[in-house]
């Protein structure tokens, strides 16, 4: 397994004598692990996204362990560039090292999962905001990333594709990839980081869990049946809301809705498999009659 992505002492400014936006970070990032990054604006969000992607250096202190497969999804995307968006996402797949055959399968791919296919042959500078970001989002997706770095990345998305880059997180972090993000959605994977970190006074204080799962938006009930003795796999747990046993080797699973075809496949490909009774959308709570 590779080792934690890790920033030591790290400080960022602007200018020689420019007043420091970052100073004194210490923060490591473990294969597999989501982390969310919160903070007032102009706290220095963005330019700590920018120091573990990579795309700024610290004025001091240092980087290490970056994965080399590390992708970017910026605050702002410029659209205006030289080519249709299929022609950006082949380009860019073959810089992260694809195969020009294998670069133009995962734009195609891509493009169709956020339900951009029909502007694959646009050129960028006439796309609208929500499918440059689009764009914007499956370049970072392309080459399976071991370090996913998302900043605000779903901002102008519609809904099916929010949705359906949550799943792409879920799989990434499935897979051994590690995925840092901001949004200012509270609601946005809540109650899924594996770490939490506020942005303040240049630094960052990591926040305590929540000690009440956040049910919020659509899930959904999971029967499983795994051996009697069975204990859910370690990512099982960390992506339901809720586990409750049902007998021996059985649980019954909450699940947030964008993240259960990752959860399904976790538990078929595991090792002895765990055996999926029902699948079933969670019934909202009725409201109270004031």
């Amino acid at each position: 397994m590779r080792p934690d992505l890790c920033l030591r002492n790290a400080g960022r400014r602007y200018g020689l004598r420019g007043p420091w936006v970052l100073r004194g970070v210490d923060l490591a990032v473990a294969p597999g692990r989501l982390v969310r990054v919160e903070g007032a604006n102009g706290s220095g969000k963005s330019t700590l996204l920018r120091l573990v992607a990579g795309i700024d250096a610290p004025s001091e202190g240092r980087i290490t362990a970056r994965p080399a497969r590390t992708a970017y999804v910026p605050e702002r995307f410029p659209p205006a560039l030289p080519f249709t968006a299929a022609g950006y996402l082949r380009h860019l797949g073959t810089v992260h090292g694809l195969a020009r055959e294998a670069a133009a399968r995962a734009a195609g791919e891509w493009l169709e999962r956020l339900g951009a296919a029909a502007y694959a042959e646009t050129p960028m500078a006439r796309l609208s905001k929500g499918s440059s970001q689009k764009v914007a989002v499956a370049q970072a997706l392309l080459a399976e990333p071991e370090l996913l770095v998302l900043d605000e990345a779903w901002t102008g998305l519609d809904t099916e594709a929010r949705a359906e880059l949550e799943r792409a997180v879920a799989e990434r972090t499935a897979a051994g990839g590690s995925v840092v993000f901001v949004d200012h959605d509270p609601r946005r994977l809540a109650g899924l980081p594996d770490a939490t970190y506020a942005v303040r006074d240049a630094g960052i204080v990591r926040q305590e869990p929540s000690q009440v799962p956040d049910t919020s938006g659509p899930h959904v009930l999971v029967e499983v049946q795994g051996p009697p003795d069975g204990r859910l796999p370690e990512d099982v747990r960390r992506t339901a809301t809720s586990a409750e046993e049902t007998g021996p080797g059985g649980y019954r699973l909450c699940v947030p809705a964008p993240h259960s075809d990752v959860l399904l496949r976790t538990l078929l490909t595991a090792r002895p498999p765990w055996h999926v009774v029902s699948v079933t959308p969670r019934t909202p709570a009725p409201q109270r009659q004031r």
